[in-house]
């Protein structure tokens, strides 16, 4: 039997960032992958959406060229061709991940890995034991009761990247970040789409003056949005797909060449052993403590399958802490509340800690700035002017308590808002950091400015 110090189960961003972590650490470390390295996230989510998400930028610019004074004449898309560069982005990556590996010394054992109980992982047949085993299994698209996936009528967002043929109309169900960057996607390559949200806004997680400009903005492109509103039932039958969605005002029939379920994920926690090993899950969730250790000692778990955020820079954060404080390493715990979230469509949306509403149910006396892209001259000249930066200040202490964008590039901008909450930078501060002109980044320094009543350009 082969023994490790750590064996990471998934090589997703959380899996193969804390094997990485784990080696730099003097672990003799392996890790474990049923599919291709880099997981869903590397192969099938945020690098080869990103490709298709530029892909889509670079051919509305196109179509816009006028507006620059340009000539472009009749810019055309080529589906297949665009889909192939996605992947081809992909797979550079999952070989960039390969590469990490051997430079690592880490040993990659392919095949589907099961936990047991003793501190070990059986791999096909063979079992391999560790001082300390991390769970870091990720997730999978969620299938809704009302909406089952056939994988061609009804697809989730693996099917949605490499769809054989471009569909004339699409259904896209939620809008959550994966719903409205398909939606954005396929809309600007001239597929019809429309987008059932049950809640009343999309991007409903967002702060709801974020909610709205989106809105504004995928009407002004041509995506039919409908709110509070939910399909109960598809009919595959035909040569299509007939979805029936319950509205404020009753039922209506959409017909379309396929629907996209984007209603959220599922953990993959299933057939790995936890109930062998007798690891404590609370609702598709495997529950941990602030360093990820399970119920079980030597066990641990990261990422997807936990309660945190469902996100890759979450998933790589945690593996680091957990291998860190298995190390020795004094460590604090991961503050979930400053985690930014980014979604890709255009324009792009970025935010961190408390939305308006929330900082109000909190009970703060609250500052809240808005400087909107419409005045900044970088925008202007790049003709992005949708969108804004607003920040929320609490009144009485000068605590930076949220920051939320919209427009392009903002994904690149919250880095700043992320870094000032963490060093517990007040808006007086902020105000008086010198941010470069023309940029989109002077925007949040406006927005604070706005706050306390110094703005200049508005």
């Amino acid at each position: 039997m082969s023994k490790y110090d750590i064996i990471v189960l998934g090589s997703g961003p959380g899996g193969y960032v804390t094997a990485i972590r784990a080696s730099q650490l003097g672990f003799k470390t392996a890790i474990v992958e049923k599919e291709s390295l880099g997981g869903v996230c590397l192969n099938w989510g945020c690098i080869p959406t990103k490709a298709l998400l530029k892909s889509a930028q670079v051919f509305e610019y196109l179509k816009h060229a006028e507006d620059y004074g340009l000539n472009v004449k009749e810019a055309k898309h080529d589906f297949d061709a665009v889909v192939k560069r996605s992947r081809g982005v992909a797979d550079g990556m999952s070989k960039g991940v390969q590469f990490l590996m051997k430079k690592n010394k880490i040993d990659v054992i392919e095949g589907f890995g099961k936990l047991k109980p003793g501190k070990k992982v059986e791999v096909d047949g063979k079992d391999y034991s560790a001082d300390h085993i991390i769970i870091a299994t990720g997730a999978r698209s969620r299938e809704l009761p009302s909406l089952p996936q056939d994988g061609k009528k009804v697809i989730g967002y693996r099917e949605a990247m490499t769809l054989p043929k471009q569909p004339k109309k699409m259904i896209v169900v939620g809008s959550g970040a994966i719903g409205v960057e398909f939606a954005y996607f396929y809309n600007a390559m001239g597929t019809e789409v429309t987008i059932v949200e049950y809640l009343a806004n999309i991007v409903p997680v967002e702060d709801e003056d974020v909610s709205k400009q989106l809105e504004r903005s995928f009407k002004k492109s041509g995506i039919t949005i409908m709110t509070s509103s939910e399909v109960t039932k598809v009919d595959t039958s035909g040569n299509g797909v007939k979805a029936t969605v319950k509205t404020k005002k009753g039922e209506e029939v959409l017909e379309a060449d396929l629907v996209l379920s984007a209603v959220g994920i599922k953990s993959n926690i299933e057939n790995i052993g936890l109930e062998d090993v007798g690891i404590a899950v609370d609702r598709d969730k495997i529950l941990v403590n602030d360093y990820y250790q399970t119920n079980i000692p030597g066990y641990y778990a990261i990422g997807d399958v936990t309660p945190g955020q469902a996100l890759a820079h979450v998933a790589s954060a945690e593996g680091i802490l957990c291998v860190e404080k298995i190390a020795g390493q004094h460590v604090e715990a991961l503050d979930y509340g400053n985690i930014p979230g980014c979604t890709y469509c255009s324009p792009e949306v970025a935010s961190v800690g408390l939305t308006e509403k929330q900082a109000k149910e909190k009970g703060f006396d609250i500052k809240v700035g808005k400087f909107p892209f419409s005045a900044s001259g970088k925008a202007s000249a790049g003709g992005n002017k949708d969108g804004f930066v607003k920040v929320i200040f609490d009144a009485k202490y000068g605590e930076w308590l949220g920051c939320h964008m919209i427009g392009a590039g903002v994904t690149d901008m919250i880095a700043e808002a992320v870094l000032g909450r963490k060093l517990e930078t007040t808006g007086h501060e902020v105000l008086k950091a010198v941010h470069p002109h023309p940029t989109m980044s002077e925007a949040v320094m406006e927005a604070v400015a706005d706050a306390y009543d110094e703005v200049i350009h508005l």
